[in-house]
């Protein structure tokens, strides 16, 4: 039989944790990415590889980008303030095209590999209100991914699957505790300090923080 392999986008976070893990549980062999694109912190890439070493994945890579050469956003320029309070509208902490950049990378290693498979954490329930992360936009990049690729005009078509995007937090981390998450291991804060502790005020932060809350576990997150 041919392994089932996949390609997952691995921000470090909790989210994407869950997809690792429930991808895993799927029976694909994961293949794990991550993107070093010039964030406000390494902490994250940091937590993605002790997330990658805990749910045992086969291949975990580290794609070096300068995302923050553009600038736009709070999490690539570090001269516009991550907000602390909720706003309204599309926060500064979007970062332009960064999920359409991201899932196009790891189309290109997916075919590589021949994995006709790339999981992607992104969520429409509990989320900032980015562009990027609904439903219109995956169905929309799938339909790309098989217009644009040998593979995908040769009849072996790519999904993007998009497990947690109808869950709300609380959803998401009792999937991730089912299959075995540390999340201890995980950072979702926007503005994390070296050692990966969080601020506890960022939007990130507050639907992490109330997602722990409503499924009744303790939330293992450090702050600073």
């Amino acid at each position: 039989m041919t392994e089932k392999k996949a390609v997952i986008l691995l921000s470090g976070g909790l989210d994407s944790a869950t997809v690792v893990a429930m991808a895993k549980a799927d029976g694909y062999a994961c293949y794990t990415m991550s993107f070093d694109y010039g964030q406000r912190h390494r902490s994250e890439l940091q937590a993605a590889e002790r997330v990658a070493q805990q749910l045992g994945v086969v291949e975990h890579k580290v794609i070096g980008l300068n995302l923050n050469g553009m600038g736009g956003s709070a999490l690539t320029d570090s001269s516009i303030a991550v907000p602390e309070t909720p706003g309204e509208g599309i926060p500064v902490t979007y970062v332009p095209a960064r999920n359409t950049v991201f899932l196009s990378l790891a189309l290109g290693w997916a075919e590589v590999l021949g994995a006709r498979d790339i999981f992607i954490g992104v969520n429409a329930v509990d989320y900032s209100g980015y562009p990027d992360c609904r439903p219109e936009f995956v169905e929309a990049f799938e339909r790309m991914a098989n217009l644009a690729t040998k593979a995908g005009v040769e009849g072996q078509g790519f999904r993007i699957q998009a497990p947690l995007q109808f869950l709300s937090k609380a959803q998401i981390v009792e999937a991730g505790m089912a299959h075995g998450v540390d999340y201890g291991l995980t950072v979702s804060c926007y503005q994390a300090d070296e050692d990966g502790r969080a601020c506890g005020k960022c939007d990130s932060c507050r639907l992490r923080a109330a997602g722990f809350a409503e499924a009744g576990v303790k939330d293992p997150t450090r702050y600073f």
